[in-house]
């Protein structure tokens, strides 16, 4: 078993995933990093180490494979035995009226944003478990919306999956948290992403939440001992638009 803290993230190539495996980093603590894309986790990889990573995992998976899911969790607990942070951050968004939005597509959002936490979790309650016996606490961290709390147009499925996200995340609460296990999910407005970019000729960039101010939220969760649990976070834009994305 690792001595170092040990994250898996993600998500981890690009974004909010990124900004959180690097503030993980600069802590030293050992990664497992995760996305579709080989290329870019070992450009990622590379970047995490020289900020101060310990050792660190590229794992790809697609989030929509039932079993690369798995094995990236399994691969992870093989490799380093704990896990002190497991960050879910890879999803999926999708823009359209309930009107229009082709069923095909809320499946795909589900299988991406529901179903894979669903795995990762029930996959690594063995590790999060001795972990938290071992070093006092083990964190979930998923990465949700704010259109999981509040409605918004044109975002019915996706934030229909993020409460189902919120939703799972608070009932492993009540069934893991008392092994010191706990989970919290980050309900985040509009982030300054590739993936908030159809919207940028409407609400500028440099108005939208931060990825630092995400990963800062994260990395707090991870400095919490097992008695504070903290369900999830909402984090809105100033303004007129404390209840909306």
């Amino acid at each position: 078993m690792s001595d170092n803290r040990v994250a898996l993230v993600t998500g981890a190539s690009r974004g909010i995933g990124a900004a959180i495996a690097a503030r993980f980093a600069a802590d030293g603590w050992d990664l497992t990093i995760s996305s579709r894309g080989r290329e870019a986790l070992e450009q990622r990889a590379g970047e995490l180490r020289d900020a101060g990573a310990g050792r660190v995992e590229v794992i790809p998976a697609d989030m929509t494979d039932q079993d690369a899911v798995a094995a990236l969790a399994t691969t992870h607990a093989e490799a380093f035995g704990r896990c002190d942070a497991l960050v879910i951050n890879a999803g999926m968004g999708q823009k359209g009226p309930v009107a229009d939005l082709p069923v095909r597509r809320f499946d795909r959002l589900y299988q991406v944003n529901v179903r894979a936490a669903y795995i990762l979790l029930q996959t690594l309650i063995p590790v999060l478990r001795s972990t938290a016996d071992a070093h006092r606490a083990a964190k979930v961290i998923a990465i949700a919306s704010i259109t999981g709390v509040y409605p918004e147009p044109e975002l019915s499925a996706y934030g229909a999956t993020k409460a189902a996200l919120i939703s799972l995340c608070e009932t492993f609460n009540l069934e893991e948290s008392g092994n010191g296990v706990s989970a919290t999910t980050i309900a985040p407005g509009y982030v300054d992403t590739d993936m908030s970019d159809w919207l940028k000729d409407q609400i500028p960039a440099d108005e939208m939440i931060t990825v630092d101010d995400v990963a800062t939220m994260a990395h707090a969760v991870t400095q919490l001992s097992r008695f504070a649990v903290l369900p999830n976070v909402v984090l809105t834009r100033p303004g007129a638009n404390l209840h909306r994305a």
